[in-house]
């Protein structure tokens, strides 16, 4: 064992600088361990965190990039200590690709929260070698943070999920909004908030997609299965939805007020940021206060919930909507992702491209 993942040229598609722009470039497999498993890529999501990581927007990135981290692939080699997982089996890979296994978030299962994580690009693994995405034709991934992919989903639609699924399902299982009956608002209705929708739906939710026009509301309500539409512009119907969800997932990844839509909470009611903005948000104190209103984060989802969420997606038949593309299109993509010009989530077809042109 090993063979494959020790000093394996292989090819991906990188940015090398703030431009972000995507070129094939060839890099070196780290060396496959006891634990890992070896996956030839099949398909990976675009997140628009790619486009914060590749253009630098968080101000941390180092070049040469392969971004990408909702990848799916084929099992094509296993290490020594491999218990899970088997040659042929599709498998995924997500955000995170290590933790310190020794820290609190990490010994309660939530190693998203790990302050030693790893990350599965723009970061540095254990062995010193910095760590590269999805958009390549292999990556070695230690088989904790490996998860199946169920039969009933299609490998290309579950990509998606295991960054946007996840960061749906994640925060309504902690928070304890997982009972049917709940009004919940979708703020946003991108990637993760497409996924919102179709995820509180399946679980009995009465759902409100809040948005800053009404281009969406087709969308919303005829192919995604919304229960009504709000235009945050719209004094009145602001003002009648006023106290009325239990919750809102805020999908915006750029700066936007929070008080318009923490008046929309019932008492006791939740909304949660799940957009990257790299500029502090404002409210006035007494808008939480007197309601007794929480603002909460929540970062993805750990590896337990995972295959909860994929099996609960399987079960119910949900997918994510998808744009398949192949990598010589990728930097298109980024640019239409930019001008949220997608419905709702890019997938790289990486196995049917030729990634060397």
């Amino acid at each position: 064992m090993g063979s494959v993942g020790s000093d394996k040229q292989i090819t991906g598609w990188a940015a090398r600088d703030s431009s972000g722009i995507l070129s094939p470039y060839k890099y070196s497999l780290r060396t496959t361990g006891a634990e890992d498993v070896v996956m030839k890529v099949l398909y990976c999501g675009i997140c628009h965190t790619d486009i914060h990581q590749t253009k630098n927007h968080l101000g941390m990135s180092n070049y040469p990039m392969v971004p990408g981290h909702e990848v799916v692939g084929e099992v094509i080699e296993v290490g020594s200590d491999v218990t899970k997982f088997k040659v042929g089996d599709v498998v995924g890979s997500g955000v995170i690709v290590g933790c310190c296994r020794s820290c609190g978030p990490c010994k309660s299962d939530i190693e998203q929260y790990c302050n030693k994580r790893v990350w599965s690009y723009n970061d540095v693994y254990t062995d010193g070698k910095p760590t590269q995405g999805g958009f390549a034709s292999a990556m070695v991934v230690d088989q904790k943070f490996v998860v199946k992919i169920p039969e009933k989903l299609a490998p290309e639609q579950a990509a998606p999920l295991l960054c946007a699924g996840l960061t749906v399902y994640s925060p309504l299982k902690h928070l304890g909004l997982m009972e049917s009956g709940l009004k919940a608002g979708i703020l946003g209705l991108g990637g993760v908030g497409h996924m919102g929708v179709k995820i509180a739906k399946a679980m009995g939710h009465h759902v409100t997609v809040i948005s800053s026009s009404d281009k969406k509301r087709g969308e919303a309500m005829d192919d995604l299965g919304a229960d009504a539409y709000l235009v945050s512009s719209d004094t009145e119907g602001m003002a009648a939805t006023v106290d009325s969800l239990d919750y809102i997932i805020d999908t915006i990844p750029v700066f936007h007020p929070l008080e318009p839509y923490l008046s929309l909470l019932k008492v006791g009611g939740k909304h949660v940021i799940m957009g990257v903005i790299n500029e502090p948000l404002k409210f006035l104190t007494p808008v939480i206060m007197l309601g007794r209103k929480s603002i909460t984060g929540s970062f993805i989802g750990s590896m337990t919930e995972m295959p909860e969420m994929l099996e609960f997606c399987a079960e119910k038949g949900l997918t994510s909507t998808i744009e398949m593309v192949k990598m010589d299109y990728v930097n298109k993509a980024f640019e239409r992702l930019e001008r949220n010009d997608v419905r709702y989530r890019f997938v790289v077809d990486v196995a049917g491209s030729n990634l060397e042109q």
